[in-house]
């Protein structure tokens, strides 16, 4: 019973935090919109996308515009579907080119034109920055003159000091910073998408899309009666395959950085559903119930993970190897 208590107080507290959050960043926002009004026409509407950032990051807030560094594609906006790959270096092993081909090419032709896909390289080593902007310009010239894929870079100043991990060893805390990072790479790479498309999905640089994985997802998306749900899983593994409405991007940003030096963000996602969802005091078997009509699960898996390498130096992961036919 005195466990129960303490995890209701928990829940209740996490939610007074987040709620709290929201208020002072819509306060935020509302300043900055004012300013906004006064500035030239030059600057664009997706700018406030980033300006969340600075409530949590107090060294951003002496920073005029938070953009990526490098855009190559025609910033395409009004489209169903915006489909994030985050990128960063493997050493000498590399599936993005893999990944980008197997994305692109079992789209119809109608479908890549009312998608956009984001390769986003979250890597400070501009070599690897170079290399991927070498293979999507010669290997994907069509889909970057149409519009339907774009590359980004991550600015350098976006991340915090990383040095105040708490570190028991070497390792443990390169591993940390590294969980770190891939939290925020994921959230930058949300905030730019959210102003794009209708719905988000979330991939990464290690995957193989099934065939007519994009038909299967927009008939299944189209053919659901209710609008109440939380996210859509297209893939079991992590945070693949995962499929959210933009217009909710935002909040899941805000809480995955509340948290982003606690969970990796996978676990950060079925917490925000405690938070959000379960209300204090209701039984789990009832919170388990909502949780199956609002976190949606398609079957089978639409996405295999094929990355041995894992882009923490030095890691392999085969156990996370998934077939199509799950």
């Amino acid at each position: 019973m005195r466990t129960k208590h303490v995890n209701v107080l928990i829940a209740l507290a996490a939610f007074v935090l987040f709620s709290f959050s929201c208020f002072c960043i819509s306060r935020m926002t509302q300043t900055i919109e004012k300013k906004m009004n006064t500035l030239g026409k030059d600057e664009t509407v997706s700018n406030n996308t980033f300006e969340v950032l600075k409530f949590f990051f107090p060294h951003l807030r002496k920073v005029g515009r938070i953009y990526p560094d490098v855009i190559i594609g025609k910033e395409k906006i009004g489209v169903s579907f915006a489909l994030g790959i985050s990128t960063v270096s493997r050493g000498n092993q590399s599936y993005v080119k893999q990944t980008l081909n197997s994305v692109v090419s079992r789209m119809t032709l109608s479908e890549e034109k009312d998608s956009v896909v984001i390769v986003s390289v979250a890597d400070r080593n501009e070599d690897y920055l170079k290399s991927v902007v070498d293979m999507i310009t010669k290997r994907f010239k069509r889909q970057l003159k149409s519009g339907s894929l774009e590359v980004i870079s991550i600015p350098a100043f976006f991340y915090p000091n990383m040095l105040h991990v708490k570190q028991s060893t070497e390792d443990s805390g390169k591993l940390e910073s590294w969980r770190i990072k891939q939290v925020l790479d994921f959230c930058f790479l949300m905030l730019y998408a959210q102003p794009k498309a209708m719905y988000y999905l979330q991939l990464e640089d290690d995957i193989i899309a099934k065939k007519m994985y994009f038909t299967k997802i927009t008939d299944f998306v189209h053919n659901i009666t209710s609008n109440n749900w939380f996210y859509i899983e297209f893939s079991i593994l992590g945070f693949i395959g995962k499929l959210f409405k933009s217009e909710d991007l935002t909040d899941f940003v805000r809480f995955f950085l509340m948290f982003y030096k606690d969970k990796p963000i996978d676990l950060l996602l079925g917490d925000i559903f405690q938070v959000k969802m379960c209300n204090p005091g209701e039984t789990p078997e009832k919170c388990a119930e909502r949780n199956k009509q609002i976190r949606i699960r398609y079957k089978p898996s639409l996405f295999q993970h094929v990355g041995i390498q894992s882009s923490f130096p030095g890691r392999e992961q085969y156990s996370k190897r998934i077939t199509l036919q799950e």
